[in-house]
Parts: C-alpha cells; structure tokens; sequence
C-alpha cells in the first residue's frame, strides 16, 4: 500500500539539477561514461544525463538482489552486463538507491578490475544505518530512513516505477477474519 510522500517531484527534480552541475564541474575536459543499474536507475539516469552539460555516453547493466521480495536476498547475479569497453574510461555508476552497500561493493570490484581510469558512484537514495560495507559515494542525492520506498523508478513487484515522486511503501493491513473487506 501506498505511503506517504518522502521526497517530492520538486526535490527530486532540483537535486538532479544540482548533482548534474557537480558532475559536469569535475569531469570538465572528459567524457564520462554513465553506467545505469536497472531497472531501478533508469528516470534518475535519463534526468543525470540530461543535466550534465558535457559529451557523455551511456550503457547499462542489470543486477538482482531482490527479485519480487522487499527485502535483499544478499546473493548478487548479473542479469545484463556492459557492451562498453571500460579501459581508460572515466566511469560513473548511476545507482538509485543503496542501503547495505553490498551489491554496490560486488559491482565495484568488477568494474575496478575492467580498468577504468576512475571510477566514482552517484546514488539518488542512501538508507541510512544499513550499510555493511564501505560506501565512497562521491555524488548523493538524498538519505532517508531505512524503508521500503517506491516511484521514480523504483518498484515493488515491477509495481510503482512511473510515480514521479518517491514513496513510503507500507504493508499491507491482515485482513480480518478472513473477509475480502467487499460488503
């Protein structure tokens, strides 16, 4: 069930604006390459991009940690890699939310040993008191608690991605005795 708003269309829509100014200070003179986690990361990497104001190129990869459940499994598969070479390239991973930081720890690792020149991490969404692995994020929209949020890319289910805001998801109420709640 739907909650409350946490971070509205306006917010989102000026810290990208602001993380895309950050972001085309320190590459001024290179051309990064944005690396978009899906599916979640997908509005969040198509607003980044369009506010870095400099030659940029893009390609994505899909990684599983969750499936349908709200809650990590902890075991990590690559789903879809990069068709981009890495080597000598300015990488830029465009994630939508990190909470234990594993998943970003395994993704790092791989992509280091494809031997990029640099390689730092934008984050819309950090979970605060969720981390079990060392973060280094050197872009970070927001920190909010440690809920299950959906909107603005994000899902339960592939459930909620086209809010344009982001979302508390909150459980769904027993239902009593049975009963469907019709009458």
């Amino acid at each position: 069930m739907l909650g409350p708003v946490l971070v509205s269309e306006k917010e989102i829509t000026a810290q990208v604006a602001a993380l895309g100014e950050r972001i085309t200070e320190d590459y001024a003179g290179r051309a990064p390459l944005l690396i978009g986690v899906l599916k979640g990361a997908f509005m969040f990497m198509a607003d980044l991009a369009r506010a870095v104001a400099l030659p940029l190129e893009v390609d994505f990869m899909a990684i599983s940690s969750y499936g349908a459940a709200t809650k990590t499994s902890g075991i990590v598969r690559i789903v879809k890699d990069l068709d981009a070479d890495l080597t000598g390239r300015h990488v830029l991973i465009v994630e939508d939310i990190v909470d234990s930081g594993l998943t970003l720890s395994y993704l790092r690792k791989g992509l280091l040993a494809r031997g990029p020149a640099s390689l730092e991490v934008c984050a819309l969404l950090v979970k605060t008191g969720l981390q079990r692995a060392e973060l280094d994020l050197r872009y970070v929209g927001f920190q909010i608690p440690p809920d299950f949020v959906v909107g603005y890319g994000l899902d339960v289910a592939e459930r909620y991605r086209n809010l344009p805001d982001i979302r508390l998801l909150e459980p769904a109420p027993p239902a009593a005795g049975g009963a469907s709640g019709a009458s």
